[in-house]
C-alpha cells in the first residue's frame, strides 16, 4: 500500500492461482511462472537457432518467425501510438516497435539495445530479452510489479547497465 507502506498478500496461498483448485477462468498468458534456468533455457535455445545442449527443440525457421517482427504497418502504427500516448511506465509495452509470435522485436534503435532484440517484460517486475547481435540474455526477476515506487525504472538502469558493460 503506498498510503501506508504496508505490504498486503495478493494472491492468498489456499485460493490463490498456484492452489490445487483450477481457476473459473485460465488465463492465456497472465501469471506464467518459471524460473530463471528454465528462461535462461529458453533464450539460449531460441538464440541457438531452436538447438538446445546438441537437441533440436524447435525448427530455424519457426525460431525466426516467432523472434521476427510481424505486425501490419496499420497494426505498427496502432502500437506506436499506444506506445507514445498511453504506456508510460514499461519499455515492454509498445517501445520495441514491433511483435513476432509471442515476444516484442526491437525495430528501431531506441536505447542501447540493438535492432532485433526480442522478449518481453512482465507484469510483475519480470524482464528478459535476447540480442542475437551480441550473443547476451538478460534474466530480471524483481517480483514487484509496477506496484512498488521505480520498480519499471528498475528495469530500464538493468539494461542500461547491461549494455554499458560491453566493452566491444
Amino acid at each position: 500500500d503506498p498510503a501506508t507502506g504496508e505490504y498486503h498478500v495478493w494472491d492468498e496461498p489456499a485460493n490463490g492461482r498456484w492452489s490445487l483448485q483450477p481457476p473459473p477462468f485460465p488465463g492465456g498468458g497472465g501469471g506464467l511462472v518459471s524460473t530463471v534456468d528454465d528462461y535462461h533455457a529458453y533464450f539460449r535455445m531460441l538464440l541457438s537457432g531452436g538447438t538446445h545442449n546438441g537437441e533440436r527443440i524447435l525448427s530455424r525457421p519457426a525460431v525466426e518467425l516467432m523472434t521476427a517482427n510481424s505486425l501490419t504497418p496499420e497494426q505498427t502504427a496502432a502500437r506506436t501510438a499506444m506506445a507514445r500516448d498511453n504506456v508510460h511506465i514499461s519499455h515492454g509495452q509498445g517501445q520495441h516497435g514491433g511483435w513476432g509470435y509471442g515476444m516484442a522485436v526491437r525495430t528501431y534503435h531506441g536505447d542501447y539495445a540493438p535492432i532485433g532484440q526480442y522478449g518481453w517484460d512482465g507484469g510483475s517486475g519480470t524482464s528478459t530479452y535476447a540480442d542475437p547481435h551480441h550473443q547476451l540474455i538478460g534474466i530480471l526477476l524483481t517480483q514487484v510489479g509496477a506496484s512498488a515506487p521505480y520498480s519499471i525504472q528498475v528495469m530500464h538502469d538493468f539494461w542500461t547497465t547491461i549494455y554499458q558493460a560491453i566493452e566491444d
